[in-house]
């Protein structure tokens, strides 16, 4: 982890104990729906050969940068679970 992902892990962390408390297992198991995955893979794809648009790239960096605080989520969950990976 970077210290960016740390500080702001550790810094939402007393909220994420509010908010997880009762949903932990619904935010461990959550997946993107297929039509979302695919188009994440193709903007993934696209970019590893450098033929994003502008537009496009913004939209993939969203992403990314959702993935990584659904990540966070999910590693938060597992603590609150005790199913700490």
């Amino acid at each position: 982890m970077t210290p960016e992902t740390t500080a702001f892990e550790r810094g939402i962390h007393p909220l994420l104990r509010i908010i997880l408390q009762d949903k932990a297992e619904t935010v461990i198991n959550f997946r993107a729906d297929p039509t979302l995955q695919s188009r994440i893979e193709e903007l993934a794809t696209k970019s590893t050969e450098g033929e994003l648009s502008p537009t496009e790239r913004a939209e993939y960096e969203g992403y990314v940068r959702a993935n990584k605080f659904i990540a966070i989520l999910q590693r938060q969950a597992r603590q609150l679970a005790g199913t700490a990976a």
